[in-house]
């Protein structure tokens, strides 16, 4: 039976109509929820959690340790020198540890570290949660387009041998090559000189 004209075109119209919906709602949330699922939390501590910091660069190898006093500064540098942190600096570094994510996972044979400059790191961050437990982020190189960095959390090869690069910030980079000074708590400008019990006076018309 031939069908009419018109219902032929409705009969394609809703078709079509539900080939769009299918692929745009039914499989476009699927790639969208895989897409969402590569972009995951790098750790799952929170700030209070953290007890020390190792960071190594190509420059300085630096540990730092929460005030036991919990008052200001919040972080003390135990070595290369002994001091108070710069707090602002090491909460930078503590946000981006806390609040990181991968924008990507690739499944890597441990053989092809060197690709991603991970096996010789620009950087090594270890932590030392209050329960003991420990962390570690390896920093590689930067992605092709310069937009990441290759890195490795808390690294362990699979049962397949594989490894996880991660695709994470470089403002990790921003954050751990630093030089000494900008990890030291800044000198009050203030302050009394050495040696003076009170200010000394303001000049005044050369009196």
């Amino acid at each position: 039976m031939k069908l009419p004209r018109t219902t032929l075109i409705l009969i394609l119209l809703a078709l079509g109509l539900g080939g769009f919906v299918y692929f745009h709602e039914i499989r476009g949330a699927t790639v969208r929820e895989e897409i969402k699922e590569q972009k995951q939390q790098i750790f799952s501590f929170a700030a209070d959690d953290v007890q020390s910091l190792t960071v190594k660069t190509k420059k300085l190898t630096l540990n730092l340790e929460r005030n036991p006093e919990s008052s200001n500064p919040k972080w003390l540098i135990k070595s290369l020198i002994s001091g108070p942190a710069n707090d602002a600096i090491v909460s930078y570094l503590m946000d981006l540890l806390v609040k990181g994510k991968s924008e990507r996972t690739l499944s890597t044979p441990v053989k092809e570290l060197g690709e991603f400059a991970l096996d010789q790191p620009q950087a090594t961050i270890n932590i030392t949660l209050k329960n003991r437990q420990s962390h570690q982020l390896i920093l590689g190189k930067s992605n092709f387009n310069g937009r990441f960095l290759y890195a490795e959390a808390d690294p362990a090869a699979k049962t397949d041998g594989n490894i996880n690069v991660l695709l994470v910030s470089t403002d990790f980079a921003n954050a751990v090559n630093r030089e000494l000074s900008e990890w030291k708590q800044p000198v009050d400008n203030s302050q009394k000189l050495p040696g003076l019990s009170t200010p000394l006076p303001t000049p005044t018309n050369g009196k």
